[in-house]
């Protein structure tokens, strides 16, 4: 990617859509690839990526997904139409989760989604209105190209 790039996309997701559930983060991981970015950066960012999406699809009716690509660093921004989230403190520590038994069932709701994301990003924002939605704003510093 040359100094002066930057490239983004945006993906429509819906709530509930578990059968696509990935299928977003899955693509964004391929584009970091193609581009040709470290390992490393690429784990980050496709976590983040996929905890992201997996909230947006177990909790919200609709969302979007915006990525953008730069030569310093790579930004996810996930706005939801959802519920949101009346304790945002309590929602990030490990293990809190309000997946219900059918989402369990299905092997997600352990709580570490936004720890997850908070963990693989160099900046992370979240805000939420209850009834409303919520928005994650993912930073991920661009350590360099593949060695």
């Amino acid at each position: 990617m040359k100094t002066e790039e930057v490239m983004t996309q945006r993906f429509e997701i819906e709530g509930g859509d578990f059968a696509r559930a990935g299928d977003v983060s899955c693509r964004i991981k391929n584009l970091l690839k193609e581009i040709g970015l470290s390992q490393s950066t690429i784990r980050r960012a496709a976590i983040a990526a996929y905890e992201a999406e997996m909230n947006l699809i177990m909790y919200a009716r609709h969302g979007q997904v915006e990525v953008t690509i730069s030569p310093e660093s790579i930004r996810i921004v996930v706005a939801d139409e959802g519920p949101g989230i009346p304790d945002v403190e309590l929602a990030m520590q490990e293990g809190w989760s309000t997946a219900t038994a059918e989402m369990r069932e299905l092997g997600f709701g352990a709580g570490m989604g936004l720890p997850n994301i908070k963990r693989n990003s160099d900046q992370f924002f979240i805000t939420s209105t209850v009834g409303r939605g919520t928005k994650l704003e993912i930073t991920i510093r661009n350590n360099g190209k593949k060695s």
